[in-house]
């Protein structure tokens, strides 16, 4: 497929999204799938900065969002498009979205892969949602809605939140919602959840796994089990970097391991990835048998991204002057947090992975709980006459134990 020139569809100067212009008219699918592409680049560009390894699904963050924005409006609804690289309006992007899942789920049919997409509302029992709304999401993200009580019971909703994720990812994505996230200003939980496991289309063998070093920086090196085989594989060389392609049984999913040449680091790798780089990239692979050693591993990777999206620029949707009235025709709701967490095991038979984003969205105030005023550490205090407001005394206390006498 050939890139035309590209149109940089920044929001507010913030946004790394960028759009392609094709010669020929493209189905909305292909439209969607690109656009996720390069916000899950842009996205991975904004979490470098994360120690150590890293690890997310742009898909389930991409789902959550897109569930959220069938109910953002106005300026917020343009910056989220922006951010997630929506370039369909709404009437065709969510019947997209649909389509997609649908294409990608049926990978399981070639056999040997197992995947799983679920969605689900939970919904304050009390607040009352736009119908429209909930038609709109259970139509195209066929979500389950299960109400709750945030105000009396907000850890109890967590909780059963926590354990829908747990179940849909099969145990692997524990606590998406930490301790007392939830209160009683939580109106709304959107919650995607996604579950990968796959063969290898040629498997490595056990015996062959030996451990050996891995060169984590030139002076750190690292002892590990070493997966070996010698295999057909789409391959290709470039200047800087190796690429493999390795198949899952059926090879309608698989794995692109991007390698540098140079030991130090995948700095200036990461730095020249983006969706349409990768397109080029690929052009270069071509079967041939190579020999492969690949490191056996595990990981779990959890995120709180309301600053990065913030960053590529979904700015009104966490702050005062959110407007989801495509929600309930209000403009009291806001995005309070958008949690991602995400698992993912290496080794001789092939993938396993799964991922979790829980979108939660709040009251922007209401009648507040009764107050506790603990004044257990230093405080300011002062006297004054209320008539005129005049202050007689003032002063602060540090520690009531010094008496000063």
């Amino acid at each position: 497929m050939r890139y035309g020139e590209k149109i940089i569809a920044a929001t507010m100067g913030l946004s790394l999204c960028t759009v392609a212009v094709f010669a020929a008219p493209q189905s909305d699918l292909s439209v969607l799938a690109q656009g996720n592409s390069t916000f899950a680049f842009d996205l991975y560009h904004r979490l470098l900065s994360t120690q150590g390894n890293l690890f997310f699904s742009p898909y389930s963050v991409s789902t959550a969002l897109a569930m959220t924005y069938a109910g953002a409006r106005g300026n917020t609804e343009k910056e989220m498009a922006g951010t997630l690289c929506f370039s369909l309006n709404q009437e065709k992007l969510h019947p997209a979205f649909l389509d997609l899942q649908t294409q990608v789920i049926s990978a399981q049919k070639s056999g040997g892969v197992k995947l799983f997409i679920a969605n689900s509302l939970w919904p304050d029992r009390t607040y009352k949602f736009l119908d429209s709304y909930i038609s709109l999401v259970s139509r195209f993200y066929g979500v389950s809605i299960t109400p709750v009580d945030y105000v009396k019971a907000a850890e109890a909703a967590r909780e059963l939140i926590n354990n829908w994720v747990e179940e849909k990812t099969q145990g692997k994505i524990k606590e998406i919602i930490p301790p007392r996230f939830l209160n009683h200003l939580t109106r709304l939980v959107l919650v995607n959840a996604i579950y990968f496991k796959g063969n290898w289309e040629s498997q490595f063998k056990k015996s062959e796994t030996k451990i050996e070093p891995f060169r984590v920086t030139p002076g750190t090196i690292v002892n590990t089990p070493m997966m070996a085989q010698v295999q057909k594989a789409r391959y290709a060389e470039l200047k800087t970097f190796q690429m493999l392609e390795l198949p899952y049984s059926g090879k309608s999913l698989s794995m692109l391991v991007l390698l540098p040449k140079e030991e130090v680091g995948v700095g200036k790798l990461e730095s020249s990835l983006s969706a349409e780089a990768l397109v080029e990239w690929k052009k270069h692979l071509s079967e041939r048998d190579v020999q492969v050693f690949l490191p056996k591993f595990k990981m779990v990777c959890g995120f709180r991204m309301d600053k990065t999206l913030k960053s590529l620029g979904m700015i009104e949707a966490f702050d005062d002057n959110a407007n989801f009235a495509g929600m309930d025709g209000t403009r009291l709701l806001y995005i309070g947090a958008v949690l991602h967490k995400a698992f993912v095991e290496l080794n001789e038979e092939g993938t396993e992975a799964a991922a979790a984003t829980a979108v939660i969205v709040a009251l922007r105030s209401m009648p507040s709980p009764q107050p506790v005023f603990r004044a257990d550490h230093p405080f300011v205090f002062l006297i004054q006459e209320n008539q005129t407001g005049s202050i007689l005394f003032m002063g602060r206390l540090n520690n009531p134990a010094q008496t000063g006498e």
